[in-house]
């Protein structure tokens, strides 16, 4: 158990050194950022599909499959299920594409932490991951070529949860996600001046932002799992987040800078802190909106597994003041995701490759967002697999996904990206029962 544990931790200090931007989306320009997507590799290989569940996998996105049957393997000599821990991290590379020209941009991410402790009927879990991103710099020229305004931004929301599922019996569990949400989104944005020559002047003005987000919500979920035959099972899953408030405490700030010619770098000159409470914006609350998943599936246990699932939000109570932009609002997304896995033979000895899991899927997303008259979607294609690592049925998942976001009608960007994941999915044992001859 120490082996593994100081494997996750050498892990999750590997990524974080590594992580130095978590988005390079201009779309998360708006709002309070792209939101991430709150599941395993695993999970995300199979399109976003999240309504299996085992007892060797956390899945992230289900509270009530915390709580589940144990695997044929286990009960022998009183053993329960194991203890399961998973972190994950992707890197993504993107190629931003306007009616203007073409970019490449870079970014890596931590993606979540997790536990999961069972205690008979019951199943805990404990976990960090992040659940929206900003990252952007955006520059707009004007009729002469040259920088009119300069925007960018950094930051984004976390979450640390708590959940617990119960197994009422052998086919139905339920469960609750109780979520702190935290962060902070700092942006600014620079107004350039130029002389009668047009040449920039030596000094410019640049607003700052920053916001400090806190606030608790709620996901609960449902699970069902059954025989339809001797080897025909169905696994059927609901989640539901009601709609919560979030509190922003807000600063704004007008600096002097200047602006080194060759390396970009700007320098304050003098700062000035604006008055938010006069104008009632020093602390404002954000609504995150309700969100419904649900989905079924069917597939032989140890074998294969092929499903759908479809989630909606509603985006369009999203609201705070501080983030209202010009040309955009926000209307209800939706994701519909297939996908599934395959294993040729889970206990083979004589064929490793015979035990990894191999999983594909697709997924086709409405964000929620839309600008200039323009709903901006979502697709992605996904394979991962899944290789056994150690004991007690321990793996490593590699996940890859190719898709694109947006479009470049209305002088917008199109988002051809590519993402590539890595997971720990670690089994543990903790309670043993010791017996002595």
């Amino acid at each position: 158990m120490i082996k593994k544990l100081v494997l996750v931790f050498i892990a999750l200090f590997a990524i974080k050194s590594y992580a130095q931007e978590t988005t390079a989306s201009p779309y998360s320009f708006y709002g309070i950022g792209t939101l991430k997507f709150k599941g395993t590799v695993e999970n995300r290989s199979m399109g976003g599909l999240s309504i299996y569940k085992d007892s060797i996998h956390v899945n992230l996105r289900n509270p009530a499959t915390y709580a589940d049957n144990n695997l044929s393997v286990f009960p022998f000599n009183g053993e329960s299920r194991p203890v399961k821990f998973t972190v994950g991290a992707g890197t993504t590379s993107t190629n931003l594409e306007s009616n203007s020209g073409e970019a490449k941009v870079k970014s890596t991410t931590f993606d979540y932490l997790a536990l999961s402790v069972p205690v008979g009927k019951f199943g805990f879990g404990f976990g960090l991951m992040p659940y929206t991103a900003v990252g952007y710099k955006l520059e707009n020229t004007n009729d002469q070529g040259n920088i009119d305004t300069r925007f960018s931004g950094e930051g984004g929301l976390n979450k640390a949860f708590f959940s617990v599922g119960y197994q009422f019996n052998k086919n139905f569990s339920a469960g609750i996600d109780a979520n702190y949400n935290f962060g902070n989104i700092q942006n600014s944005t620079i107004q350039f001046r130029y002389n009668n020559e047009g040449d920039p002047l030596q000094t410019q003005s640049r607003e700052n932002n920053r916001s400090d987000l806190s606030g608790l919500n709620i996901n609960i979920g449902l699970h069902y799992k059954g025989m339809l035959s001797d080897k025909l099972e169905i696994q059927s899953a609901l989640t539901y987040s009601p709609s919560s408030n979030l509190v922003s405490k807000n600063t704004r700030s007008f600096s002097t800078i200047t602006i080194d010619s060759f390396s970009g770098t700007e320098f304050e000159v003098d700062t000035i802190e604006s008055d938010l409470q006069a104008s009632g914006l020093e602390e404002t609350d954000l609504k995150l909106p309700s969100r419904f998943s649900i989905g079924s599936g069917i597939g032989q246990p140890q074998k294969w597994f092929a499903g759908v699932e479809y989630t909606t939000q509603n985006t369009s109570e999203f609201s705070n003041e501080l983030y209202s932009n010009t040309g955009s609002t926000f209307e209800n997304a939706s994701v519909f995701s297939l996908g599934g896995f395959y294993i040729p033979k889970h206990d083979s000895f004589s064929s490793y490759f015979k035990r990894v899991v191999y999983r594909a899927g697709l997924r086709f997303e409405n964000t929620g967002l839309n600008i200039q008259n323009q709903s901006i979607k979502e697709f992605g294609m996904s394979f991962g697999v899944g290789l056994p690592v150690g004991r007690l049925f321990s793996n490593a998942n590699l996940g890859f996904e190719i898709g694109n976001r947006g479009t470049t009608d209305a002088n917008l960007i199109k988002e051809n990206f590519v993402r590539f994941q890595l997971s720990l999915s670690l089994n543990d044992r903790w309670f043993n029962k010791r017996k002595y001859n």
